[in-house]
């Protein structure tokens, strides 16, 4: 089995909380389940997880996020990034529980596109994002009375990443935005330009500043100057009118925690460690680091990309941990390691796990529905328009 010291990584202590090796209830927020979960120690946690699944038989479909710990992610019916396994539940509408092995956004996202007899669930409520944590509706709502003051809203259409809430969502659709994934962001910035009049509209980019500007500068060549940075803490964003004005791009003060940690020191560290390594790394990685790296792409691309990739290439990969393990151990023949030399999983993924799977199964099995996630119907219907613009994007 590959180890993270297989991967030249080194837990840290705050690795290690995270990945439930170590504890610190004063801090954790976690969510009480309305019930006991099994210890995380009991050997028989496989074979009960199994014995739920095939009780539930065609009832349930479970998705597995590509972040997901393997030993989730071995009882998943379909694995992919978020977008994917929203539609591959939209696509499964005799199962009448979807268990969601990922985040809250991606359950939400999941309960839009699937019909109101079906039930999404989460096994651990505390699973959820802090990159679509940092855009609120109160925050993006006043974003837009900032636009409207210095005179630009009516330019401006909202392009929101699928790595949002459903009100942030559900604010993109009632604007005539649209949602956009990291592998079509190009296509959707094109489209929302295209809203305006030639060279007069703006782009508000939410959640990710890092997605927007890399689509912005390195696919649709504009320059740095033209993108700007909102910060929702401070008064107007701590932008002039003026600056909104002169804008082209206006990016929302939000990130990944997990991409954002890779720096350029990080590529320059493995390239002197590795000579002839490919860096391979995810938009979500700042401007600088996708700006040094051989390729950048989706979570789908880089997993293509590894698979393709001939016997005996060396790649260091900019994206969660559990991932890159999964790629070291699928392919052998070649040498893949994690471009950070420190441990770097996506702590609110990891908080699915296999005590808290086999319980959400269980309980679905003796016909107690829990931890289900609903989007409200005004809130849904419009974050279905924005996604609905981006799955009729050329």
């Amino acid at each position: 089995m590959t180890t993270a010291q297989d991967l030249d990584v080194t837990p840290t202590p705050l690795a290690l909380l995270l990945l439930g090796r170590e504890a610190d209830p004063s801090s954790e927020r976690g969510v009480d389940c309305p019930g006991d979960l099994p210890a995380p120690s009991d050997p028989g946690l496989v074979e009960r997880a199994r014995a739920a699944k095939e009780r539930l038989g065609e009832k349930v479909f479970v998705l597995g996020h590509h972040y997901q710990r393997d030993e989730v992610i071995q009882f998943a019916d379909v694995t992919g990034d978020s977008f994917k396994l929203a539609q591959q539940a939209a696509a499964r509408p005799e199962a009448e529980f979807i268990v969601f092995c990922g985040v809250h956004f991606m359950a939400e996202s999941a309960d839009i596109l699937t019909t109101d007899a079906q039930a999404v669930v989460l096994p651990d409520l505390a699973a959820g994002c802090s990159m679509a944590d940092m855009a609120t509706a109160e925050q993006v709502a006043e974003c837009w009375d900032v636009l409207t003051e210095a005179g630009v809203a009516d330019a401006t259409v909202p392009v929101s990443y699928m790595n949002s809430s459903a009100d942030i969502k559900a604010f993109t659709g009632r604007h005539g935005g649209t949602i956009c994934t990291s592998s079509n962001a190009e296509r959707a910035l094109e489209w929302a330009f295209a809203q305006r009049e030639a060279g007069a509209g703006k782009v508000l980019f939410l959640p990710d500043q890092h997605l927007g500007r890399n689509t912005a500068i390195r696919d649709l060549g504009l320059a740095p100057g033209d993108c700007v940075v909102y910060n929702p803490h401070r008064p107007n964003g701590g932008l002039t009118a003026e600056q909104l004005r002169e804008a082209k791009m206006i990016l929302w003060r939000g990130h990944c925690s997990v991409h954002g940690r890779f720096s350029l020191d990080s590529v320059n560290e493995v390239r002197e460690r590795i000579p002839g390594v490919n860096v391979l790394v995810h938009p979500e990685c700042k401007h600088e680091v996708v700006s040094a790296a051989d390729q950048v792409g989706s979570t789908e691309h880089i997993i293509k990309a590894l698979d393709a990739a001939p016997a005996g290439s060396k790649w260091a990969v900019g994206t969660e941990l559990n991932l890159v393990r999964r790629l070291a151990k699928r392919h052998p023949d070649k040498e893949i390691v994690f471009l950070d030399r420190t441990v770097c999983f996506c702590s609110t993924m990891n908080r699915i796990d296999l005590p808290h799977l086999v319980w959400a199964l269980e309980s679905l099995a003796d016909g107690k529905l829990v931890n289900r996630i609903e989007v409200d119907k005004e809130t849904g219907h419009f974050a279905e328009l924005a996604l609905e613009r981006m799955l009729a994007l050329p």
